[in-house]
């Protein structure tokens, strides 16, 4: 995984290595509609019958965001291996106060199908333009430039600075295995910002749950990114109602 040209720096690299399952996101063509247990952005949620659909503050339906259906993700430490995981958030967006994660722990084959009351105007603002299908794949990282937990430095030279020092091929090298982008669940983050943990004592041990990026069919402001932390105790009791929610833009 790691590159020749870092081989002096691989003993410290090894101490930054994080599992990541990295998601492929498959936007649908327009009609096309994923199954209820299915991985998703957008779409309809699995909910057991019974259960009520999440409201947001002024008692209005909220747009499903993601589904992840850990049957079908690779084993990741500390996650779940089976459930459903389900992140809603408010049609109104942006102030990041008003959205729930939702954790299915059993499955049932009892199931409401009804989702009249999810009218177009809600999914306006939506910066998830269309329905993906999601499919999962467990990688090695060795980092983010963005994530505060990253502070290795490459001969009295952080990150950037070591990085204008390489080649074009050596760049994209790097880049394969200090990079905090894209969609995933754990691993390193990525912010166009700043790593907001940094700021907060009592966030500095928060792992990412969820990120979806700015992709083809999908847009966080002006070229962004949204994440999903958990407390890691939080995370291994299946607590996923006190995961929080961030996003920022360039």
């Amino acid at each position: 995984m790691i590159p020749e040209f870092l081989n002096e720096f691989k003993t410290q690299l090894e101490k930054y290595k994080l599992e990541t399952i990295k998601i492929s996101a498959t936007p649908l063509e327009n009609e096309e509609s994923l199954q209820v247990f299915d991985n998703k952005f957008l779409g309809t949620p699995y909910l057991p019958k019974g259960m009520e659909y999440p409201k947001d503050k002024e008692n209005k339906p909220m747009v499903l965001w993601a589904q992840i259906n850990f049957a079908d993700v690779p084993v990741l430490d500390d996650y779940p291996n089976q459930g459903i995981l389900q992140f809603f958030v408010s049609a109104e967006w942006f102030d990041m106060d008003d959205y729930k994660v939702v954790f299915h722990d059993t499955i049932s084959e009892e199931f409401q199908t009804d989702f009249s009351f999810l009218t177009e105007e809600m999914y306006e603002e939506s910066p998830i333009y269309r329905e993906h299908k999601l499919d999962f794949s467990k990688e090695i990282e060795y980092g983010s430039s963005e994530d505060f937990r990253f502070d290795m430095n490459f001969n009295n030279q952080d990150y950037w600075d070591f990085q204008e020092t390489l080649t074009k091929d050596q760049t994209e090298e790097i880049e394969k295995i200090i990079d905090g982008t894209g969609h995933k669940i754990g691993g390193y983050a990525y912010f166009t910002q700043a790593d907001i943990r940094d700021y907060n004592k009592d966030l500095k041990q928060d792992v990412l749950l969820l990120q979806i990026d700015t992709d083809d069919e999908i847009m966080f402001g002006d070229s962004g990114v949204a994440n999903f932390f958990i407390n890691p105790e939080d995370l291994k009791n299946k607590r996923f109602e006190k995961a929080w929610f961030n996003w920022d833009c360039c």
